[in-house]
């Protein structure tokens, strides 16, 4: 295993568990208060700027060690964020972006990925994800998915594996690794 593009202090055991939807009837989505509400939009972002999902990927990820896309320059995000398979879905909460979803229809395995998916640390605890989760399986959906899946880790918020379970997730593979954090 290489080191990291960051100074880490310690080694830790992180694991992974893929999860997927295999059929559409397993969706378990979750509309609470916010499908209707006015101060409440998810739009998709049809030419995001590299700068802004750098905004997006740095902020929702800061706490979860997410760094795999901090290194990419704005040429390369913009060419990924660019292809067809991929689709980006940004929450509002009152104008202010509150989190996202990133669905990728060509990713490692069949089906869509949720490629990328969390709230802003502001906007936690207030039902937001289960909805965001929701409204972006529900796009997968309406854009021809068959199988919807996503991998989630122990570094991961608290409460993720329970969300994507609670919305019909079924684990289908696990696996553990020591990393450098």
């Amino acid at each position: 295993m290489s080191s990291p593009p960051f100074v880490g202090t310690r080694f830790v055991t992180v694991t992974t568990t893929y999860l997927e939807i295999p059929a559409q009837a397993q969706f378990r989505p979750a509309w609470a208060q916010w499908r209707h509400h006015a101060d409440v939009q998810v739009q998709i972002a049809h030419e995001p700027l590299p700068a802004f999902y750098h905004f997006l990927y740095g902020t929702v990820g800061k706490d979860y060690y997410w760094r795999d896309r901090l290194s990419w320059s704005d040429e390369q995000l913009y060419t990924y964020l660019g292809l067809p398979s991929v689709t980006l879905l940004v929450l509002y909460l009152r104008g202010t972006p509150a989190g996202y979803v990133e669905l990728n229809t060509a990713s490692d395995e069949p089906g869509t990925e949720v490629a990328y998916f969390g709230l802003i640390p502001q906007f936690h605890g207030r039902g937001l994800g289960k909805y965001l989760l929701s409204v972006g399986i529900q796009q997968a959906y309406v854009d021809g998915a068959e199988r919807v899946w996503v991998h989630t880790c122990t570094l991961d918020g608290p409460h993720a594996l329970a969300n994507y379970q609670a919305r019909g997730f079924v684990p289908y593979r696990s696996e553990s690794a020591e990393v450098w954090l």
